[in-house]
């Protein structure tokens, strides 16, 4: 009996303990749940959530429940639907990162979905805060990237390496802050840690960004590179949708 009682006790601590992560200066780090999703747009064939620091879009070798599956757990719940719920992921997110991610809840709007994403028939827009400042206040950043699997990162080159491929994006600084520089970038093209590592090319690494050259970790393990706005046609009823994220509540985004 009490080694059944010491097991749910630790069960619930576990549990406890994925969800809501205490880290140090006593900052909280949130993880989404079915009750909480900051949801951005909703309709009958796609629903939008504005991801949270440690959110894992789709399932890994982690075993984190992704936030697919919490989508999916909230529109069972929502509708009252029977049986398994249909949802497609359309895109990722790096795991540290915030902002804006499109689920399809028909396959004909996964579809569409995809090919707008393959064919770059959408607009992505990124914010981020630097420490560095740039060189230039807005420039056009154009490099090959090359990415290691071994290790899950990415190197911007100058020139052609092989198994390299185009990158390019543009970026503006839209405010200076105390000690930090805030960003805007609009992605030409969707490389594997692409803004990330181009960045860091230019000697501006992203704040918490230890992979990519940034001195320090953010204490709630993210950073701070948010997807802030993405435009596109509406695949089924083929009006414009622009989705704007609010980016996280802390003191450095809340100057921006």
């Amino acid at each position: 009996m009490l080694l059944m009682l010491s097991q749910a006790i630790f069960q619930t601590l576990m549990s406890n303990i994925k969800n809501v992560q205490h880290e140090k200066g006593n900052l909280m780090k949130i993880i989404s749940n079915k009750s909480n999703l900051q949801i951005l747009h909703e309709d009958n064939h796609l629903i939008v959530i504005n991801k949270r620091v440690g959110d894992i879009v789709q399932g890994d070798k982690t075993g984190d429940k992704p936030l697919s599956d919490v989508v999916k757990e909230y529109l069972k719940e929502k509708y009252n639907k029977p049986g398994e719920v249909f949802l497609g992921v359309v895109h990722r997110l790096d795991r540290p990162t915030t902002g804006i991610v499109v689920f399809a809840r028909t396959s004909k709007a996964l579809t569409r979905m995809n090919e707008l994403f393959s064919n770059r028939e959408t607009q992505k827009t990124y914010w981020c805060i630097v420490k560095n400042k740039p060189e230039k206040s807005s420039d056009r950043l154009v490099h090959f990237i090359k990415r290691n699997e071994k290790n899950n990162t990415s190197k911007a080159h100058l020139k052609e390496v092989t198994d390299s491929k185009l990158a390019s994006l543009d970026y503006k600084i839209i405010k200076e802050l105390n000690n930090y520089f805030a960003l805007e970038i609009n992605l030409h093209t969707g490389r594997h840690h692409q803004i990330r590592a181009q960045l860091s090319a230019i000697s501006s690494p992203i704040k918490g960004d230890l992979k990519y050259g940034f001195d320090r970790s953010n204490p709630d393990g993210g950073i701070h590179l948010h997807a802030r706005k993405l435009v596109f046609v509406h695949p089924v009823t083929k009006e414009n949708i622009k989705i704007i994220a609010p980016t996280p509540d802390d003191v450095i985004w809340n100057a921006v």
